[in-house]
């Protein structure tokens, strides 16, 4: 029997039958748990799967079949592991929130990058904006400017003044979306204003740090009325990416890569390489500071990984 994993709680598993729609609980063969991995995970939500079903419809599952893509994040407790945190994505969506709480560009940034490195259509969303000030609302703006300067795609949205919500809808209608973003952007207020009966749990801000609270544990899928799914996710605050070379970081940074052709030396890492393109870009605006911070650390935590 074919399936696709719905949702996850770590040691038990919900598998959705392509044929016939019935959802069944499910656990993995112990042989799968043996695959050598850097990752703490066998299975994530949006895998297809083949299952066996056994007495009082326990289904098990006997393989796993090749992901298109998939974003994972750093390990909690383990710095030399990763996480998958879905699967087999039309278009990830991150959640950017001025404010309530504050999202860096940086976190952005790497987010980006992953999504360039396991090729998966970004969408940023803007959302909050009913909150914010005239004068927040501009940095917002300018913001979008500089994306979609660079080629993402962006939207302002606010799930209590509906704003772009239809839009929204259009974009994720018949396609597997998964939403991103810090605890307490609104991931599940977003997915209840798009669909309200789903009526997902959500938590107020931390009066105290600002900061959202997990009310998300667990990943899971959901369907829209409107066609499509949704993958929700708890709040992930570091998007990694592994078995990737130094060299290859600049890939991930479309501006980057495009200015390396105007470097003095073919295989410049624009770090401090004389007549470097991108460094001269950094001058002039044309790359922005922000973008080439985090393409530097990433470059770092790449030559780490491989020297563990």
């Amino acid at each position: 029997m074919k399936g696709k994993i719905i949702k996850s709680t770590g040691s038990w598993y919900q598998v959705l039958e392509l044929e016939t729609g019935k959802i069944f609980e499910a656990r993995i063969r112990g042989k799968f748990k043996l695959i050598k991995t850097r990752l703490t995970n066998p299975l994530a939500v949006g895998d297809f799967v083949e299952f066996q079903l056994e007495k009082d419809d326990i289904a098990w599952i006997t393989n796993i079949e090749p992901r298109k893509n998939y974003l994972i994040r750093k390990s909690v407790n383990l710095s030399k592991e990763a996480h998958i945190i879905a699967s087999n994505i039309d278009l990830a969506c991150f959640i950017f929130t001025f404010k309530y709480p504050e999202t860096s560009l940086g976190f952005l940034d790497r987010f980006l990058a992953c999504c360039e490195a396991y090729n998966i259509t970004p969408l940023i969303l803007f959302n909050k904006m009913d909150v914010l000030t005239d004068e927040e609302q501009e940095v917002i703006k300018d913001i979008e400017f500089l994306y979609n300067e660079i080629g993402y795609e962006t939207l302002e949205i606010s799930s209590y003044s509906k704003l772009n919500l239809e839009k929204l809808q259009t974009l994720l209608k018949d396609r597997t979306s998964v939403f991103f973003g810090h605890s307490g952007c609104g991931k599940s207020t977003l997915v209840n204003a798009l669909q309200p009966d789903l009526n997902l749990k959500t938590s107020e801000i931390s009066e105290t740090h600002l900061k959202g609270k997990h009310t998300t544990t667990f990943a899971q899928m959901y369907f829209w009325d409107f066609g499509g799914n949704v993958i929700d996710t708890p709040g992930v605050r570091e998007f990694a990416m592994i078995d990737i070379q130094k060299e290859e970081v600049q890939h991930y940074f479309p501006e980057i890569f495009k200015k390396r052709e105007e470097c003095k030396f073919h295989n410049c890492l624009h770090i401090n390489e004389p007549k470097c393109a991108v460094i001269a870009s950094l001058e002039t605006g044309e790359i922005q500071y922000s973008r080439y911070s985090t393409y530097l650390k990433l470059m770092e935590e790449s030559e780490e990984n491989f020297q563990k």
